[in-house]
């Protein structure tokens, strides 16, 4: 066997509506819900499916807890024009830009923060 990609992972959040609210602003993600109510944060051909705590869906993770994830998101988006986005949306940069080993390469990345802690990642490969 061979995996090809990611397709989704799943988020455990305090908050549903306001963690919507973040990756739309933020990431220019769109909301989706699917199956009996269930939401996601659709980009790109991947999602993050959201738990709120405490309700999770089975089956899930053993320990799902807030506050865990740390994930990296590759963008196209210049890194420069990336910066300035966030802060325009009041949105810290917690670290960066800094040089990082990506899947396929050095990148160069931000650190921010969504509103259960998680680290998000937001990355350009560097050419050559």
């Amino acid at each position: 066997m061979q995996i090809d990609r990611l397709d989704h992972f799943v988020l455990t959040v305090a908050d549903l509506e306001a963690t919507c609210r973040f990756y739309e602003r933020a990431c220019g993600m769109t909301v989706e819900t699917f199956g009996a109510g269930r939401l996601a944060l659709r980009f790109g051909q991947q999602k993050i499916n959201l738990h709120k705590a405490g309700a999770e869906f089975e089956p899930k993770a053993r320990q799902p807890m807030r506050g865990s994830g740390d994930f990296c998101l590759i963008t196209n988006t210049p890194l420069t024009e990336v910066e300035a986005h966030l802060t325009a949306q009041g949105i810290a940069i917690e670290e960066g830009p800094v040089v990082r080993t990506g899947a396929v390469g050095p990148i160069l990345s931000v650190y921010i923060r969504d509103p259960d802690g998680n680290l998000v990642e937001i990355s350009n490969y560097i050419d050559g």
